[in-house]
C-alpha cells in the first residue's frame, strides 16, 4: 500500500491531470507511465555517461546517440529529447519537444518485432496543454523513483 509522502506526491500528480482536463483514469496512468519512462531513459543515459567519464571510455549502448533526431516534425539534437534538458524549457517548448520528437523517438525504440516495439508503436501523447505538462513534469521531477519501481538495465534489450 502506498502511504505517507509518496502517496501525497502521487495524489498531487493525479490531481494535476484531473484539474488539467484528463478525467479518464486509464489515460492518466498511461501518461504518467510514459513520462516516468522518459525520465528513466535520461537517468540511464546519465548513469552511463558518469560510468564512461569515470573509466575514460565511450558510453556503451547510449539511449540518446550523438547527432540529430529526425523522427519528429522538427529535427533536433538527440540531447534535446532528454528529461534533464527539456524540463528547463518554457512550457510551450517542452510541449513541442515531447509531442513532436520524444514520442516518435520512444515509439521507435526496441528491436523490430520485440514485445517492447509492439507495445510502444501506438504510444501517444495526450496531455492537452503546455501548462499541464509543465506542472506534471515539475511534480514528477520532485518525486525520486529510486528503488520504488522496476529498473530497466538497458534499452537495447527491449
Amino acid at each position: 500500500m502506498v502511504t505517507g509522502e509518496l502517496k501525497s506526491q502521487v495524489d498531487k500528480v493525479w490531481n494535476a491531470f484531473w484539474s488539467g482536463g484528463i478525467a479518464n483514469p486509464l489515460e492518466v496512468i498511461e501518461q504518467i507511465t510514459y513520462l516516468l519512462f522518459i525520465k528513466r531513459l535520461d537517468d540511464l543515459h546519465t548513469l552511463a555517461e558518469r560510468k564512461g567519464n569515470t573509466l575514460g571510455t565511450l558510453i556503451e549502448n547510449p539511449v540518446f546517440p550523438d547527432g540529430m533526431d529526425d523522427t519528429g516534425r522538427r529535427p533536433r539534437p538527440y540531447s534535446d529529447l532528454r528529461w534533464s534538458h527539456f524540463q528547463n524549457s518554457s512550457p510551450q517548448e517542452m510541449y513541442d519537444v515531447i509531442d513532436q520528437n520524444v514520442f516518435p523517438f520512444i515509439r521507435g525504440l526496441g528491436e523490430t518485432g520485440s514485445s517492447f516495439a509492439t507495445n510502444m508503436k501506438d504510444a501517444r501523447f495526450t496531455v492537452p496543454t503546455p501548462a499541464l505538462l509543465s506542472k506534471v513534469v515539475d511534480l514528477l521531477q520532485d518525486n525520486p523513483m529510486d528503488d520504488r519501481t522496476p529498473k530497466a538495465t538497458s534499452t537495447s534489450k527491449c
